[in-house]
């Protein structure tokens, strides 16, 4: 067996990677060796757990070359850090009754929620959006940065860097900060704790960004590795969460497959003459919950706060004889269109089904400017402070082009650099503007806006964690009145979107353990199919 094939070597999430040709013997050393390792057809080699070094060292190592990065991290290995203060001495040197450096006090949800991740090496802190999860992390942080001499790492999206560097100020914290899209190679070999924020950016186990972000969570210099985020669960699929646990190191992510089984309703099917693993369904989800809950603390803003109430409700939109026609006409090319294609063999039906839901919602939200119009223009006369979501650009940017010149308007979308993105928030928050217009993916994530009375959804996103999030940029700390929001509704479109976002928030609440029912979805596919037939 040629030497230079026989390689131990540290893999893109943070497993050893043992590669060498078919050889019965060392075959059965690997099957045998303790923790488990399991072979990875993809990458074509077995992935052990970091755990299993010193047994792989034992039965290999005469005979595989050890990868240098893979070294450094056994010798790091081999001189573990000190063991961390007990429990009681950290939330002592938390100071968690102690005012910040701006004068502001921790809630006391927030001091419990600090208390709670100091007792946990590993853990997700899924807390509503709103409840001001990066000052309840840095307040724990600052205890074990004072007495584990440990740098503290934090993870978020670029554009709210600017949030976690006024928090961490508050409480005189120095962190090293980096972007989803930059995350570090190593951590310091000194120790450190990782804060990871938007966890749910790590959702997909076959995204570089997740395989970067676990092999962080499995450094050996890693004192301890908390994850954020209000929405574990984005689209309501446990499979989302597999990579969540994995990154704290949670007992039910050492199997994946027996997890996907077990929960995402895991089973093969044939396709094409393929057997293809198929693992997006839900099951077993209130066992789920009782499992999750040491490792996952999840609580909502009515157990928390004593905030004013968010009121909800659907606009039906009428249209003009005209308007009517105009939208039908296009309905019909786009259906026409897509049964062209079928017949023609060009595209499978159950593909393209979702294609042809997201440009009928394009038709929907473009015939729906004017009743939004009409909606907020009279309530900018009033003087109330509004925010406006969609989904798409060329909506965002029709709408504050028909708004604008009778109101002050800012407009918040991905065109807009992450540097003048909270100019313009911190414009609204002072009332210079009255109205801000933004999408999902800009103006839903990390800002606070809770100068707004009123916010109007024109579509909704597919997932119930971007709607609820979207709303609660204006419903959160802070607030001085009720928030209205309204979403406006157009066709069957828009009702297949907002019953996709019951249904997979019926999930998600079984899961988070603030709900006992689960209803039963109907697969998206089939939806379409019946809207489809019916227009």
């Amino acid at each position: 067996m040629p030497a230079d094939r026989c390689l131990l070597r540290l893999g893109a999430t943070g497993l050893i990677e043992v590669i060498s040709p078919y050889d019965a013997v060392t075959q059965a050393q690997l099957r045998s060796l303790r923790p488990r390792g399991e072979w990875c057809a993809q990458r074509r080699c077995w992935q052990f757990p970091l755990e299993a070094a010193q047994s792989l060292q034992s039965a290999l190592g005469e005979r595989f070359v050890t990868e240098p990065h893979l070294q450094q991290w056994f010798i790091w290995l081999a001189q573990p850090l000190p063991p961390l203060p007990p429990h009681r001495q950290l939330v002592a040197a938390a100071a968690l009754d102690q005012p910040l450096a701006d004068d502001r006090r921790l809630f006391a949800h927030q001091r419990s929620g600090a208390r709670w991740l100091l007792a946990r090496r590993g853990a997700l802190l899924a807390d509503a959006m709103g409840l001001g999860k990066t000052l309840t992390a840095l307040a724990a942080a600052r205890a074990m940065v004072r007495l584990a001499e440990c740098r503290l790492v934090v993870v978020a999206p670029v554009g709210l860097h600017g949030h976690w560097q006024r928090e961490a100020a508050a409480l005189q914290l120095r962190i090293d900060l980096h972007s989803w899209a930059a995350l570090p190679a190593e951590l310091p070999p000194a120790g450190c704790l990782l804060i990871v924020d938007e966890a749910h950016y790590a959702q997909n186990l076959h995204a570089q960004r997740t395989a970067a972000l676990l092999r962080l969570a499995r450094h050996p210099r890693l004192r301890a590795c908390w994850l954020l985020t209000g929405t574990p669960m984005k689209n309501g699929r446990p499979a989302q969460l597999f990579p969540l646990l994995a990154a704290i190191a949670h007992p039910l992510a050492h199997d994946q497959r027996a997890f996907e089984l077990r929960y995402c309703a895991g089973h093969w099917r044939e396709q094409d003459g393929r057997r293809l693993w198929q693992a997006q369904g839900a099951s077993e989800l209130p066992e789920l919950q009782r499992l999750l809950r040491p490792l996952l603390l999840h609580r909502r803003k009515q157990d928390c706060l004593d905030l004013p109430p968010k009121h909800r409700q659907t606009l039906p939109v009428t249209l003009t004889a005209e308007q009517a026609w105009q939208f039908e006409q296009a309905l019909d090319a786009v259906v026409r269109d897509y049964r062209r294609r079928c017949a023609l063999g060009l595209v499978r039906r159950d593909a393209e089904a979702l294609a042809v839901l997201t440009a009928l919602r394009q038709l929907g939200s473009h015939h729906k400017l004017p009743a939004a119009a009409a909606l907020i223009a009279p309530l900018l006369e009033r003087g109330e402070a509004v925010v406006v979501f969609t989904a798409f650009v060329a909506s965002a940017q029709a709408l504050h082009r028909a708004l604008a010149p009778n109101a002050a308007a800012g407009l918040l979308t991905g065109a807009v650099p992450a540097a003048e993105r909270q100019q313009l928030v911190d414009a609204f928050q002072r009332g210079d503007t009255p109205l801000m217009v933004a999408t999902y993916g800009t103006g839903g994530l990390g800002f606070t806006l809770h100068r707004a009375r009123h916010v109007v959804l024109l579509e909704r996103p597919w997932t119930p964690g971007d709607a609820e999030q979207a709303e609660d940029r204006c419903h959160r700390i802070g607030m001085g009145a009720a928030l209205q929001s309204h979403w406006l509704q157009l066709g069957v479109a828009d009702q297949l979107v907002d019953g996709l976002i019951a249904s997979k928030a019926e999930r998600i609440a079984v899961v988070l353990g603030s709900h006992e029912r689960l209803l039963r979805r109907q697969r998206l596919a089939a939806m379409v199919d019946e809207l489809l037939n019916a227009a």
